[in-house]
């Protein structure tokens, strides 16, 4: 028997939007393929009454509580493909085998497209960052690097000296202007202009091309980001450009271009973090459930 709704992914949006949909006693599916963007982090902040908890506990908490509504169902899989079906409703192919549902939520995320520095990948989460407000509160105003990736890195360094002393490395991404040099000057900001050699030894310590070691409490850094999976092209969804990659475009009601498919999380916004994730996947669901009351 076809599904209500099916979620195509398994983290804080998704499992919100199930907990929406799984109390209005609609069968909902989701599809989890266990990949969350967060999931390199010891720790989670800024998420009202889960802060400082492990993600993984976040998650393990969340899927206790959704056992016990006995409509939601959970699958571990990979979403592969999905198509509109004559009838109006959804078919998804998983690496589970196909499935179907009269509407889609599309909750699967961002991929983050780390810098190619040596050491960066195996710091990620732990040392470096992206995100001031989810971990620079606990670098305690220690010594805070931003590593360049492009010219909105300076709005990153512009920014972090609220959470400890900043150097900018440059690293050759981009070279500010007379009037930005003068900005963070006043923002007490250093400019390092050496090349990055990488991260080497002890925790965020930045190594230089001239044989400098800079210590760090943290460093922050902007990845772009690609929408994770092909759904959203398949389903010809509207897309829009961010300035660190593309996502998903929604209305006020995580609804897309496309009608019955829904979206939420880090892939339907700019801005990323756990609380903005929950509150679009509430959304979400909510939304979904009152399209299947209220057909347009």
């Amino acid at each position: 028997m076809p599904y209500d709704i099916l979620i195509i992914g398994g983290s804080y949006a998704g499992l919100s939007a199930a907990l929406q949909l799984g109390r209005a006693r609609r069968r909902v599916l989701v599809i989890d393929a266990g990949q969350r963007r967060n999931r390199f982090a010891h720790a989670s902040h800024g998420f009202l009454g889960q802060d400082g908890v492990a993600p993984a506990d976040i998650i393990a908490t969340a899927r206790t509580q959704l056992a016990r509504y006995a409509t939601v169902e959970i699958r571990e899989a990979a979403a592969i493909a999905a198509a509109r079906t004559e009838d109006g409703g959804f078919r998804v192919e998983t690496t589970a085998g196909p499935v179907s549902g009269a509407r889609l939520i599309l909750a699967s995320g961002v991929t983050d497209t780390l810098p190619e520095v040596p050491g960066l990948a195996e710091r990620w989460g732990k040392h470096v960052f992206h995100c001031p407000y989810c971990h620079g509160y606990e670098l305690n105003q220690g010594p805070i690097g931003v590593l360049a990736t492009g010219p909105m890195s300076l709005h990153h360094a512009q920014m972090l000296p609220d959470w400890g002393p900043t150097t900018l490395f440059l690293n050759g991404a981009f070279e500010p202007d007379a009037d930005q040099l003068a900005d963070l000057e006043r923002r007490g900001v250093t400019v390092e202009r050496t090349p990055v050699a990488g991260f080497f030894g002890k925790a965020a310590d930045i190594h230089l091309a001239d044989g400098r070691t800079v210590p760090l409490a943290g460093v922050f850094t902007l990845a772009p980001t690609r929408i994770t999976g092909p759904l959203a092209a398949e389903l010809g969804v509207a897309i829009e450009d961010g300035p660190l990659g593309q996502f998903v475009k929604v209305d006020e009601l995580q609804q897309t271009s496309v009608p019955g498919v829904f979206a939420c999380g880090d892939v339907s916004r700019m801005m990323a973090s756990v609380a903005l994730a929950v509150a679009s996947g509430a959304m979400a669901g909510v939304a979904a459930h009152r399209s299947l009351l209220f057909p347009t």
